[in-house]
């Protein structure tokens, strides 16, 4: 399966514009978020409206009972190439140290780790100065 977009809904995408951010640099994918702040109960009434037929006012399948009733918000979290190239590099550290760790067999030769995450740190730190 292919993903083709990812939409968001309650507490977080509402209320913490950073850390929505952070998921966009993260993933390397555009965060979008749904127009309902109460999906549960978007998604309840989706079920029914198909429970209930298209001959009774509802729909005949949940492709199209979506596509009437969800919607996306107008803002949406592009993630920035850099920070995303970032988090790349972070998560290479992050396997490294888990397969080090984590899997029998495995050559642990760490020696890069430290150098690497303070190489990150004074990338990052430069931005600010």
């Amino acid at each position: 399966m292919t993903i083709r977009e990812v939409i968001n809904c309650g507490g977080v995408s509402e209320k913490n514009e950073m850390l929505m951010q952070i998921y966009a640099d993260v993933t390397g994918r555009e965060m979008k978020i749904s127009r309902s702040a109460q999906t549960c109960a978007l998604g309840s009434a989706i079920a029914a409206a198909v429970a209930a037929g298209k001959e009774r006012g509802g729909f005949d399948d949940f492709d199209a009972a979506q596509s009437a009733m969800c919607e996306v918000k107008d803002i949406s979290y592009k993630p920035d190439p850099e920070n995303h190239e970032l988090y790349q590099g972070l998560f290479r550290l992050y396997m490294q140290l888990h397969d080090a760790f984590g899997l029998k067999d495995t050559p642990g030769d760490l020696s890069n780790v430290m150098k690497d995450l303070l190489a990150i740190k004074e990338r990052v730190t430069a931005q600010y100065v």
